[in-house]
């Protein structure tokens, strides 16, 4: 059987307890920070921006919407731009923190979006975090908004290697219930894309197909899976 490459990305609600830090254990740390959760009372979110950047698979969407979550949890609002939105809001005064995400992908009209709500959000005192594949110096955007990403707090996340990925797999196996033995796994990170996020998609729908066949999962069900599919 040919590697297969799913290109999908994660289906559940990333939280900051679910992440593998692995090599970006610093900038997990200042998430959770930023988020409030490490604070019991009060929480105080700084003003300075935040921007993550790294290659595909290394977590920055899993953390914006990790930290999108825990602020929604204290019942926060927040404004969220990704480049998928075509129509994306005015900004919200009511907003605590605006998020952007890939934001190497976004067209003219999103980057004008982008620094409205960013000069906004400095103006407001509302926080900013960020995401984008490339360093905030090499982000082919409009001057005035690539240099606000790029004045505050930036961190590079790193590809975890194999077994932080097979450690990974394990955790999310154990929260669902299942056993995922070393065999299956092999089959895993062997024959499917080797991007964290697709692995975790991947695990998802072989956790609902085994539940629906009443099956254990081997890699007889995973073929039998793919086949049907």
């Amino acid at each position: 059987m040919k590697q297969i490459a799913l290109d999908i990305g994660l289906a559940t609600g990333p939280t900051l307890a679910s992440y593998f830090p692995g090599p970006n254990e610093a900038a997990w740390r200042h998430l959770e920070l930023w988020a409030g959760e490490a604070q019991s009372v009060n929480p105080v979110r700084s003003p300075v921006p935040s921007y993550l950047w790294g290659a595909r698979g290394s977590g920055k969407t899993h953390l914006l919407k990790a930290a999108q979550a825990a602020l929604r949890e204290q019942g926060a609002r927040v404004g969220w731009l990704d480049a998928g939105m075509l129509d994306p809001p005015e900004f919200d005064e009511q907003w605590a923190a605006v998020i952007f995400d890939d934001v190497q992908l976004y067209s003219a009209s999103q980057q004008q979006v982008a620094f409205n709500w960013f000069v906004n959000a400095q103006t407001h005192q509302r926080a900013v975090l960020a995401a984008g594949a490339l360093p905030p110096v090499e982000l082919k955007l409009r001057d005035d908004l690539r240099t606000r990403m790029g004045w505050g707090h930036v961190y590079q996340l790193q590809l975890l290697n194999e077994s932080e990925r097979r450690a990974v797999l394990r955790q999310s196996a154990d929260a669902r219930g299942v056993f995922l033995g070393d065999e299956v796994m092999d089959f895993m990170l062997t024959r499917f894309s080797r991007d964290l996020g697709s692995l975790l998609e991947l695990l998802d729908l072989i956790d609902e197909y085994a539940l629906q066949t009443k099956r254990a999962i081997t890699i007889p069900l995973i073929k039998s899976m793919m086949e049907e599919s």
